[in-house]
């Protein structure tokens, strides 16, 4: 089995990682100030890494466009609640609830604490 565990560097550990935790239910396994492990159901669904630590060479300078070129895609069982725990959220939506011709799929687009853009879809 190949699985990916995708990391992303970001400014505040504890701050995203409430974010995520309140945007997605997921959960924290790690916590800390520089590293955090986010799961659901014993899954990691992704890892945040405070930018400058431990002298990773993609992770050591946020003004470097971080985020250009990747978008974070979770596909969730109930996409109108994680649309309104992101609007509880006031984080900037860009993209509201609409239906995915390629995909098929319902789907909606956001940034997160660090405007890494995020694809939420059922």
């Amino acid at each position: 089995m190949v699985r990916t565990e995708t990391i992303i560097a970001v400014n505040d550990v504890p701050e995203s990682s409430k974010f995520y935790q309140k945007l997605l239910g997921c959960k924290s396994e790690h916590g800390g100030d520089t590293f955090e492990i986010l799961t659901d159901e014993s899954v990691v669904i992704l890892c945040l890494h405070k930018w400058g630590e431990h002298d990773h060479p993609t992770m050591i300078h946020p003004e470097n466009s971080s985020g250009n070129g990747l978008i974070l895609f979770f596909r969730v069982d109930d996409l109108n609640k994680i649309f309104e725990n992101a609007k509880a959220l006031k984080v900037n939506i860009e993209k509201g609830i609409h239906y995915n011709e390629n995909s098929h799929k319902n789907q909606f687009a956001l940034r997160d604490l660090d405007s890494y853009y995020l694809i939420i879809s059922e």
